[in-house]
């Protein structure tokens, strides 16, 4: 049985964008399921404590695995405006994480400044 992964972004105090990909059969009982995205989303938050602590000891963006907790590990990665990129997954390889990372790194600066184009074209 497979674990599911879970991707979180965080901002200065509030969640921005969740995304759970249950890699499991949906032969699974709801119940259980409910129970495990619960128990989560709990580790995930238990974990932002680790992060703050944890971006004050280095100087890289990918802080690599801050919590381990029931063969799941929580790796997260930093932006430069402090928002989290968390991911809770089975222990999947550290190069797999970090170019997951960097994708949606990408992703999420081209987005932001696709929001600042359309304002200064707005003005204009």
């Amino acid at each position: 049985m497979s674990t599911p992964v879970l991707f979180v972004i965080v901002g200065k105090n509030e969640p921005l964008f969740e995304a759970e990909i249950d890699t499991t059969s949906a032969s699974g009982s709801t119940g259980q399921n409910d129970l495990s995205t619960r128990q989560n989303y709990f580790v995930l938050h238990s974990a932002l404590d680790l992060v703050e602590k944890s971006a004050w000891t280095t100087n890289n963006m990918y802080l690599r695995v801050v919590d381990k907790v029931n063969h799941q590990q929580v790796s997260t990665f930093l932006t430069a405006a402090n928002v989290k990129f968390m991911l809770l997954h089975g222990g999947k390889g550290e190069e797999v994480v970090k170019n997951f990372f960097n994708e949606v790194y990408g992703y999420y600066v081209k987005v932001c400044l696709y929001v600042i184009c359309l304002n200064v074209i707005c003005f204009i």
